[in-house]
């Protein structure tokens, strides 16, 4: 098949797996920077051009698009499903996902657990706001945050009402939830590809640290997963609408809560963690699938 991988930076561990996947299994595959991709999108005949040229037709492509360009990178991805091309994951199901209010509101409603989360832009009752989620100490993330950026852990209730003002007074939208700290921070990462939990990592903070992504010092080991958290990683991907994902999930009392769905999750750690070829996997699951529909599944 020919394959195109939607990243920025070639360089970067997963977009060169993918390659190196592809390539080992006799697949040609193309990486392909997102924000150089355009469109005439009121052509009878949809196409994608990319340094002059328009691009030659795909049987799938894989999407790596950042979260700062989500708004761009998920409209190459809807011309390229209007080609007929097969996308690993579909441009609704990505844009889904890239919403934290809203993937929050899809996964509450198939049931799936979660942490008692508020959301606020301008409360008239802070006090309420925070007894809601069950009291301090609790969790308070911007909504347009990333790799741990943008979220505080207010250990007070006088510290909450604090943050809580300063992010209203930046005019910015937050989510407050309730600290799970029987999960000792630390979260498990499940790697779902097709429906299947195809390998699993638990994260640990570092030293001092609340938060347990690698990027700010976590580290990470294989983890022997329940039932109950396999099933919630695959209903929590398949209420996404999403074939591949990375799905956080904390260990509670109350069994596992989701914290994030994320479409585009790094393979570096996980392969590290686990021995797995992660990325030859997600091959198998292409070779399968990509003459199917491009329909979106899912809700919301």
């Amino acid at each position: 098949m020919r394959i195109a991988i939607l990243s920025r930076n070639p360089n970067l561990y997963s977009t060169r797996r993918l390659k190196e996947a592809g390539e080992q299994r006799g697949h040609e595959v193309d990486i392909i920077d997102t924000l150089h991709c355009y469109m005439d999108i009121t052509s009878n005949k949809p196409t994608v051009r990319y340094k002059g040229d328009a691009l030659p037709q795909y049987d799938a492509v894989i999407p790596r698009i950042g979260a700062s360009v989500t708004f761009y990178g998920t409209a190459v991805v809807r011309q390229f499903e209007m080609m007929g091309t097969y996308s690993i994951n579909e441009s609704v199901a990505i844009s889904r996902s890239r919403d934290k209010l809203r993937s929050l509101q899809l996964l509450s409603r198939k049931g799936i657990g979660l942490p008692r989360t508020g959301f606020a832009h301008r409360p008239d009752n802070v006090d309420d706001l925070i007894k809601n989620v069950g009291g301090a100490p609790l969790v308070i993330k911007l909504l347009e945050g990333t790799q741990g950026i943008g979220v505080v852990l207010a250990d007070t209730k006088k510290a909450a009402e604090s943050i809580i003002e300063a992010f209203m007074g930046l005019n910015a939208n937050i989510l407050v939830q309730e600290f799970i700290k029987e999960a000792g921070g630390a979260d498990i990462r499940c790697l779902v590809v097709g429906g299947k939990v195809v390998a699993a990592m638990k994260r640990q903070a570092a030293e001092g640290e609340f938060r347990s992504n690698l990027h700010r010092g976590g580290s990470a080991e294989i983890v022997r997963l329940s039932a109950a958290e396999r099933r919630t990683a695959i209903d929590a991907a398949k209420a996404m609408g999403l074939n591949m994902c990375g799905v956080d999930i904390l260990r509670s009392n109350n069994g596992p809560v989701v914290m994030e769905v994320n479409s585009s999750p790094g393979l570096e750690g996980i392969e590290t963690a686990t021995g797995k070829d992660v990325a030859g996997m997600v091959f198998q699951f292409l070779e399968k699938s990509a003459r199917g529909s491009t329909k979106t599944r899912g809700q919301g």
